[in-house]
């Protein structure tokens, strides 16, 4: 249960209030700040510029939490969809949450996906065949693409720092 401050009301009455875990603007100014449910300030009490790169695209595809991502340009349109090593679905960001075809999810290109599960900390992954997923294994094979995208700073998070992709030929 969120903590709960008393204010005096104009009326001279007291009640009690809990803080505010989600800023919607100008209408939340000189209000008191409370922790989100994961403990956290929720990224709207920042001033812009503060916080994680990423951006709000369109999914095409259904995304999974913790999925990396590519970006493509869909009619003229930006939109996201599972990375993969092929030529030209190289990572770009990743997604901490899910979303279906057609709905919007934010694409963070740097900072740690702490979605993961079964990683070596301290190993160095790379892009893998498997969309949206990483591997210790450097990919092969024609149109192969060899893409680092970051180390594992534990068992469940990567710190995303993706490099050129190479495209392999043969």
């Amino acid at each position: 249960m969120p903590e709960k401050f008393l204010i005096l009301r104009t009326d001279g009455q007291i009640s009690e209030r809990a803080g505010t875990d989600q800023s919607t603007g100008t209408t939340d100014a000189g209000k008191i700040v409370a922790l989100d449910t994961t403990g956290k300030l929720h990224l709207s009490l920042f001033p812009t510029g503060i916080g994680p790169q990423l951006v709000t695209l369109q999914a095409a595809e259904a995304l999974n939490t913790g999925d990396f991502v590519n970006i493509f340009n869909a009619g003229g349109v930006a939109k996201v969809r599972k990375a993969e090593a092929t030529a030209g679905k190289e990572a770009h960001g990743f997604v901490l949450n899910s979303a279906t075809a057609g709905s919007n999810v934010d694409v963070y290109f740097s900072d740690e996906n702490t979605l993961l599960s079964g990683l070596t900390p301290g190993a160095i992954y790379f892009l893998s065949t498997v969309p949206g997923q990483v591997t210790t294994t450097r990919p092969t094979g024609a149109n192969a693409i060899v893409q680092k995208v970051g180390v594992a700073t534990s068992t469940t998070s990567l710190f995303f720092q993706p490099s050129q992709p190479i495209i392999l030929i043969d």
